[in-house]
């Protein structure tokens, strides 16, 4: 039997640290469009440029490249410009390192789950926390070329990770590879080609505190204004002073309308980018900033009153209310959202399965508990062989996504989130609680008895509960209870304490399930055969 892993403590998840919200460009003149298009190409060639300047440093980059880079972009664009070309290059190439590290993870998973799995004999049964052998000879020769294949490419990775060489697409490689497959993407060359060229311009500028409306690049005024300083090949661009080109479309903030115009008028650092959405045909500005973060409150004041534990799934939320013992308090609820049709639609079902479940906790007054997933060493083809249709489930639940906006979210209305170990509580959950919380008007599915157990381990209770008493006539009626006991009760495993008294048939001595060692005494027999001994003499 295999010996169960040792559980991370439940720790309250920090707030978000950055504020971005987005809003319409209206009123552009077709002159003002081309404006647009002219300055994000230019910046974009200059940004691609940077990039493949700063992949091929790789590991040898230094401040020093850094301001020699700089300087080169300053010369074709504004020193405002070419920092904050610079800057995005340098997240992006940090980005990508961080996704050929989690590549370099998963192939090795794969390496010693195919390993491992080559080892035993063909047939042979798996366990729960570990695979058997192959199905059948064909499976077993098939799986040892793809071990050779993932071993290539493992090693091509990790000498890639040591020379610093990383591998980046502006505009992206999903939609790079969708021009070989038009048909499958639903679109044409045209189509394509005009949002693969907008997806690669660059219209972006850093904040900068102190200066007007805290964005020297482009500014937006409090009244709606949006100006743009243009680079210097297309500065005989400008319909105003100091090379700056004004638009004759505004823009108004309906989110955090009020938080922006306090920022802007205390000239506080607000980032901007400008694209457009080639879908629609409309231009789009994205404000950013960064805020304090917040002050989370002690897992003890977390936990008092009670926690609402929620469970994850592929479709729908599965939350319910505990009390400070554990305890489930009323019904079970589900927050259902769809993930089939474009993204937009996606996270518009995600919002608002959220934003219900947010006014649930709201309205009781409680902190969330939720599981801290990653899928992703479960998603790997070795982990489940042939189960595609588990995999494909796994995958295409929006973990990150919804951990990310439950946070930000949550954050805004003041409700605590807490994060425990997702090890067994499911298992555990449906084992312990499913069927206690079952009665004849009220199904409880395994998604309900595992958000039991994850607010009971963020509560610091445990999931499993005590076995059930003896039937009647067979011991005490009133055997020991099976719900959760009290802090102050004796615990499970202990030895349990000697209490002075008169013994009756029903607690003879020595009979206890966990007595202690009551034959450390050097005698013959049981103590209480030499108890009963002396009575009778």
């Amino acid at each position: 039997m295999g010996i169960a892993r040792v559980l991370s403590e439940p720790f309250v998840v920090l707030g978000s640290s950055g504020v971005a919200i987005r809003t319409r460009l209206k009123g552009l003149s077709a002159g003002d469009e081309e404006v647009l298009r002219l300055v994000g190409k230019h910046l974009g060639s200059l940004a691609s440029r940077d990039l493949k300047r700063r992949c091929a440093e790789g590991l040898q980059h230094s401040a020093q490249t850094w301001a020699q880079r700089k300087r080169a972009l300053s010369a074709e664009s504004s020193s405002r410009w070419a920092g904050s070309i610079t800057k995005a290059t340098h997240d992006q190439w940090a980005l990508s390192r961080r996704a050929q590290l989690a590549h370099i993870q998963a192939l090795e998973a794969g390496v010693r789950t195919i390993a491992h799995r080559l080892s035993l004999p063909v047939g042979e049964k798996g366990t729960k926390r570990a695979p058997g052998g192959y199905r059948s000879r064909q499976e077993w020769f098939a799986k040892t070329r793809r071990l050779r294949v993932l071993e290539d490419r493992l090693a091509a990775e990790r000498a890639d990770r040591e020379a610093g060489r990383v591998r980046v697409v502006r505009g992206g490689k999903r939609l790079a590879r969708n021009r070989h497959h038009l048909d499958q993407a639903q679109l044409t060359e045209a189509a394509w080609r005009q949002r693969w060229e907008a997806s690669r311009w660059f219209l972006q500028a850093d904040g900068e505190s102190g200066k007007r409306f805290g964005n020297e690049t482009i500014r937006l005024a409090p009244d709606g204004e949006v100006s743009i300083k243009l680079p210097a090949p297309l500065a005989y661009l400008a319909n105003t002073g100091h090379g700056r080109y004004v638009l004759t479309g505004t823009v108004a903030f309906h989110h955090r309308s009020q938080e922006w115009a306090d920022r802007v008028a205390a000239h506080r650092a607000v980032a901007y980018r400008i694209h457009l959405d080639t879908d629609r045909n409309r231009w789009y500005v994205t404000a950013s900033w960064t805020i304090p973060p917040v002050k989370t409150v002690p897992l003890t004041q977390a936990r008092a009153g009670g926690m609402i534990g929620v469970d994850t799934n592929a479709d729908h939320l599965a939350a319910w209310r505990l009390d400070a013992h554990g305890n489930p308090v009323g019904a079970p609820r589900r927050f259902f959202f769809g993930l089939d049709g474009p993204a937009t639609y996606r996270d518009a079902q995600v919002r608002h399965a959220l934003v219900r479940l947010l006014h649930f906790a709201k309205r009781h007054g409680l902190s969330l508990a939720i599981e801290d997933l990653d899928f992703q060493a479960e998603t790997t083809r070795e982990k489940h062989g042939s189960r595609k249709r588990f995999r494909k489930l796994i995958s295409g639940m929006p973990v990150s996504r919804l951990r990310a906006r439950l946070v930000s979210m949550a954050a805004e209305l003041g409700i605590t989130i807490v994060a425990v170990d997702p090890a067994y509580t499911s298992q555990w959950g449906a084992q312990h609680w499913q069927k206690p919380l079952t009665s004849n008007k009220r199904a409880t599915t395994r998604h309900d008895a595992a958000a039991v157990a994850i607010g009971r381990r963020a509560l610091g209770h445990p999931i499993r509960r005590r076995a059930a008493p003896p039937p009647q006539h067979q011991s005490d009626a009133a055997g020991y209870r099976t719900a959760q006991a009290g802090p102050g009760a004796q615990g499970r495993e202990e030895t349990r304490p000697r209490i002075p008294g008169p013994r009756t048939r029903s607690m003879r001595a020595g009979c206890g399930a966990n007595a202690g060692d009551q034959d450390a005494q050097h005698r013959s027999g049981r103590p209480a055969e030499h108890v009963q001994l002396m009575l009778r003499l």
